[in-house]
C-alpha cells in the first residue's frame, strides 16, 4: 500500500496491478464463452477505458476487431439543447455482436447514452463489460451483461482513471483518501555526513520524533536483544544490517511515537527495499514521507571526518579505512538508488552539507519548510 498526491488531493493503493489482471482474464473468459462464435467489434468508450481494452483485446484468444470512440455533446439548434454522438465510430454495425467495454459504470447515466445511440445501429447483440461498477449509485435499470469487480462509491484513479486529467498512467487502481497529518522526512547521506547532528537539530525545529537506525541499534546491542546480536555481527564487518532486522526495530519505534507530529528517520531507509516498506508502513497508517532531504558530501572529505569521529566514538567501524571504504562502497551500489526512487515520486531535494553547521541547517529548513 501507498499514499499518492495528485493536484490538491491524496489517494491510497486500493486494487493492484496483480488484481485487475486477474479480473480482466476472467472477464475475457465470459465474454469469449458467448462470443466464440462470433466475430465481435469490442468498442471503448475514451478516455477512460484505453487501458483496459488494450489489456482485454491482448488476452482475447477469439477472432475479433476493435475500435474506440468518444462520446461527443455540442449544443443543438433546436429546443433539445445538447445532443449525445458517438465519435469516431465508422464500422457498420448491421448484423454485428458488439461489445461494449467501460471503465466503470456508477450512475448509469454514460450507460444509458450508449443504449439509445446503439438502438438504432441494427446491431445482433449488444452487450456491455465494465472493469469495474458502483452498485450503490447505479440507478437505471439497464442490463450489464459482465461486471468486473463491484466497488463502493468511493472516488478512484489509475488504470486510465483520472483526476483532472492525470492519474491515467498509474497501474494500480487508488482511492481517495484523507490528507496526512504528520510530516515525515527522511534525512539521507552517506556515513558521517552529520544527519544525527541536523536530526537533533530539526527535531526540535520542527517538533518531530527523531528516529537514528544508529541509535536503535545501539539499544538493541547494549541490551542484547536478538536483533541487537544480529545487528552487531554485521556492523562488524562494515555491512549493512539486513533490510528485515532494520525493518522490524524502526516499526516498533513508530509504534512508541504515533502521536507525533511526524518524524525524521535518519539512516533508513537504507534501500528501495526498505523504502517501500516504510511506505506501506505509514499508508496503512494514513500518513507519507514526505521528504527525503539528501545531505552531499565529498566521498574523501567524509572519510577524514570518520576516522577523526574514530579516534573519540569507540566505533570499530570508524577507526578502519578498509572498513570506511566498503561501508561507502555498500552505499553506492545499493543506498543510493534511493535517489532515483524518491526523484520518481518528486521527494527528493539535495543539499550541500559542506559548511557549518548553523548554514546547512538553514538549508535544510528551506526545503522542509515547503513539504
Amino acid at each position: 500500500m501507498s499514499i499518492i498526491k495528485l493536484h490538491d488531493k491524496y489517494f491510497k493503493t486500493y486494487i493492484s496491478e496483480e488484481k485487475i489482471t486477474e479480473v480482466i482474464e476472467q472477464l475475457v473468459k465470459q465474454v469469449y464463452k458467448d462470443c466464440k462464435d462470433e466475430n465481435p467489434l469490442f468498442i471503448g468508450i475514451l478516455n477512460g477505458s484505453f487501458m483496459f481494452v488494450a489489456d482485454f483485446v491482448r488476452r482475447y484468444t477469439g477472432n475479433c476487431e476493435v475500435s474506440f470512440v468518444k462520446l461527443s455533446s455540442y449544443e443543438g439548434t433546436n429546443s433539445t439543447g445538447k445532443i449525445k454522438e458517438l465519435v469516431g465510430l465508422n464500422e457498420s454495425l448491421e448484423g454485428r455482436t458488439v461489445v461494449i467495454l467501460e471503465d466503470i459504470v456508477d450512475t448509469g447515466n454514460t450507460l444509458q447514452e450508449i443504449y439509445k445511440i446503439f438502438k438504432d445501429k441494427k446491431v445482433k447483440q449488444l452487450k456491455i463489460a465494465t472493469l469495474f461498477f458502483k452498485p450503490d449509485v447505479f440507478k437505471k435499470d439497464l442490463p450489464i451483461d459482465y461486471i468486473g469487480i463491484s466497488i463502493p462509491n468511493k472516488f478512484i484513479v489509475g488504470y486510465g482513471l483520472d483526476y483532472d486529467g492525470i492519474g491515467r498512467n498509474l497501474t494500480d487502481i487508488y482511492q481517495l483518501t484523507s490528507t496526512p497529518k504528520l510530516k515525515n522526512i527522511v534525512l539521507f547521506g552517506p556515513p558521517g555526513v552529520g544527519k544525527g547532528t541536523q536530526a537533533k537539530i530539526l527535531k526540535e525545529k520542527y517538533n518531530l520524533v527523531h528516529i537514528s537506525t544508529g541509535d536503535v541499534f545501539r539499544h538493541h546491542i547494549k541490551n542484547k536483544t536478538e536483533l541487537g546480536k544480529l545487528a552487531q555481527w554485521y556492523m562488524d564487518k562494515g555491512n549493512l544490517v539486513p533490510d528485515e532486522v532494520t525493518i522490524k526495530m524502526l516499526k516498533a519505534e513508530v509504534e512508541k511515537s504515533l502521536g507525533a507530529n511526524g518524524f525524521i528517520f535518519d539512516g533508513f531507509p537504507r534501500t528501495e527495499f526498505q523504502a517501500r516498506a516504510l511506505d506501506k508502513f505509514l499508508a496503512e497508517k494514513g500518513e507519507i514521507v514526505n521528504g527525503m532531504v539528501a545531505l552531499e558530501v565529498p566521498e574523501d572529505v567524509l572519510v577524514k571526518r570518520l576516522l577523526e569521529r574514530g579516534k573519540t566514538s569507540g566505533r570499530p567501524d570508524d577507526q578502519d579505512n578498509a572498513k570506511i571504504r566498503n561501508r561507502f562502497n555498500e552505499y553506492s551500489t545499493k543506498t543510493e538508488i534511493l535517489k532515483d526512487y524518491y526523484q520518481a515520486q518528486n521527494k527528493y531535494f539535495g543539499v550541500n552539507g559542506v559548511g557549518s553547521i548553523d548554514e546547512i541547517t538553514l538549508r535544510l529548513s528551506k526545503i522542509i519548510d515547503n513539504l
